[in-house]
């Protein structure tokens, strides 16, 4: 069995640059540059304005540790907004509990997110960001609700909620 997984990840390590090729990954805009001029600000801005673990998430693709947001166990009626710039990005109507430890929703707001491929755990994931200043928010997966059947999973540092 062991030399089976790791004769399956060595097979998977040497497809990687034909993966990267085939998909076309987009440039995120996490860490670098943003959607809109106003939101291009210098990694030392984006420092000053967020704390260093919302940094860290948004700016560095990081993940919080899961169970650790209060958010996701809100059950209020108001709308989930990017901590970096505020960019609406969920309705709580699409919120549901997914059991997985970080907030998730079954779609995001029109136009409010942009995805990429992900290759960082091997196997390729979608990664989606705030359309407007690039911040990270977490993966999207094909197992949740209808009607969409996605599962928006994201790091709660990188949501402020706003009730109605």
């Amino acid at each position: 069995m062991n030399k089976f997984l790791s004769r399956r990840s060595f097979i998977l390590i040497l497809i990687m640059p034909l993966l990267k090729f085939i998909f076309k990954p987009n440039k995120v805009l996490a860490s670098s540059s943003a959607s809109q001029e106003d939101w291009n600000l210098p990694k030392e801005a984006w420092k000053e304005r967020l704390t260093p673990e919302t940094y860290y998430i948004l700016r560095e693709e990081g993940t919080e540790r899961a169970f650790s947001s209060s958010l996701n166990e809100e059950k209020r009626k108001g709308v989930f907004h990017c901590a970096g710039c505020d960019l609406p990005l969920f309705s709580s109507d699409t919120k549901f509990d997914s059991g997985t430890g970080w907030p998730s929703f079954w779609d995001s707001l029109k136009g409010s997110v942009g995805t990429k491929v992900d290759f960082k755990l091997i196997v390729p994931r979608t990664e989606y960001h705030c359309s407007r200043c690039g911040g990270h928010q977490g993966h999207v997966f094909n197992d949740g609700p209808l009607p969409t059947g996605k599962r928006y999973c994201n790091n709660g540092l990188a949501l402020r909620f706003v009730p109605d």
